[in-house]
């Protein structure tokens, strides 16, 4: 069940990183949206792509993209594509390399398809619930991949490039006897590392982020055997009427690494 989209979704994502390179390889403007984030035309052409593309296999669903106006009539739709067409845009205006596009679907306002597409590293990370977590390198088969085993000790954790907050900190301070590591990394790529097994824990404790930013991410490391947490240890729904992920989460390659 859900191949099909599968297919879609990933058609897409390859096809949007296409308009991505496009751009990343001019002088391009930078605008500053409403809430303060920007954007660039790599944003708004991949959404533009993204959006077309898969609305002509299913148009029947609805829609939740960064880079479009948002339509209520979602919330009663079974179906909802749930898009971030260029996830780390800071990244992508510092030229680091650290960001993705994630196209997920939500069906009854849980993730059923997830796919992260990483443009500069021609690696693409998917999952259909309950049947596994896949990482798709260019040119090679794809291999599922799974969260490590460590546990309590010798953590490495992953924080944010560019919103890494005091309220972070402090938690990782508390807890530091735990850890071995601390590294920055841009975008859905922690969840991407913690599904493969290269990290294990990360913190998001504000509550800027939105559906688009985790959905696909929290599909691929909970088929990969890892967690997405709200602090209070409940899971988020998708395709909500208010899209923030309000009271943050935690990633971890196991629960009993939720240390709070």
């Amino acid at each position: 069940m859900f191949e099909r989209e599968l297919r879609a979704m990933q058609k897409a994502a390859r096809d949007a990183e296409t308009k991505i390179k496009e751009v990343y390889a001019t002088a391009f403007a930078v605008e500053i949206k409403s809430d303060a984030s920007p954007v660039t035309a790599a944003d708004q052409g991949a959404d533009a792509l993204i959006r077309e593309e898969l609305h002509q296999s299913f148009p029947a669903y609805a829609f939740l993209t960064e880079e479009s106006a948002d339509t209520p009539s979602r919330l009663h739709n079974d179906h909802v594509f749930i898009v971030d067409p260029l996830d780390g845009t800071k990244e992508f205006v510092a030229r680091n390399g650290e960001f993705t596009t994630n196209i997920a679907l939500a069906y009854q306002h849980k993730i059923v398809v997830g796919v992260i597409n990483v443009p500069l590293k021609d690696v693409l990370y998917y999952a259909i619930k309950g049947q596994g977590a896949y990482k798709l390198e260019s040119g090679k088969k794809p291999v599922r991949i799974f969260v490590s085993k460590r546990i309590g000790d010798h953590l490495r954790v992953l924080t944010s490039r560019s919103f890494f907050t005091d309220q972070e900190k402090a938690l990782i301070d508390k807890n530091k006897s735990h850890f071995e590591s601390i590294t920055p990394l841009g975008a859905a790529l922690k969840f991407c590392a913690i599904a493969e097994g290269a990290a294990d824990l990360s913190y998001r404790m504000s509550g800027g982020t939105k559906e688009w930013d985790v959905a696909a991410g929290d599909l691929i490391l909970s088929e990969a055997g890892g967690v997405m947490r709200k602090p209070d240890g409940t899971s988020y729904a998708y395709n909500r009427a208010d899209v923030y992920n309000r009271e943050g989460y935690i990633l971890a390659n196991d629960e009993k690494n939720v240390l709070l």
